[in-house]
């Protein structure tokens, strides 16, 4: 279950914006393994996991957009109901607090994706090692 790095891009809340960056990412081969977008009147934050997010930042900095990074859970889970509760209690008892959670599955798919930003990622991780699917 790995930490990966998430990249936070800050991007005007308009038409065309999110483009303009699939754009870069998509000129320079980079994979978008994870994508959320949270918006606000004037901005959103999209929030990236990428194949090779060293390389992401380096692009997206030259184009002069504020960028972030974190460090996130990316967890392959089993798609089945309850999961997620079984997630968020042993964290709980575990004391550390999920900040943001983001996931996937498609109704067919045996396992989805679920990203977390915790508090202490590391300790998340070993946590949550026993939901990891396969």
């Amino acid at each position: 279950m790995p930490i990966q790095k998430q990249l936070s891009v800050f991007l005007p809340n308009r038409p065309g914006a999110l483009a303009h960056i699939a754009g870069i990412l998509a000129e320079a081969n980079i994979n978008v393994l994870a994508l959320s977008v949270h918006d606000t009147v004037d901005n959103a934050v999209v929030r990236l996991v990428l194949d090779n997010p060293t390389k992401a930042l380096l692009l997206l900095e030259q184009e002069e957009l504020y960028v972030m990074e974190q460090d996130v859970v990316m967890l392959a889970v089993d798609n089945q109901p309850g999961i997620l509760a079984k997630i968020a209690q042993k964290l709980g008892r575990a004391d550390i607090n999920i900040q943001y959670a983001y996931c996937t599955a498609a109704t067919d798919q045996a396992s989805g994706c679920i990203i977390l930003k915790a508090d202490q990622p590391e300790a998340a991780a070993r946590a949550l090692r026993e939901f990891e699917f396969g």
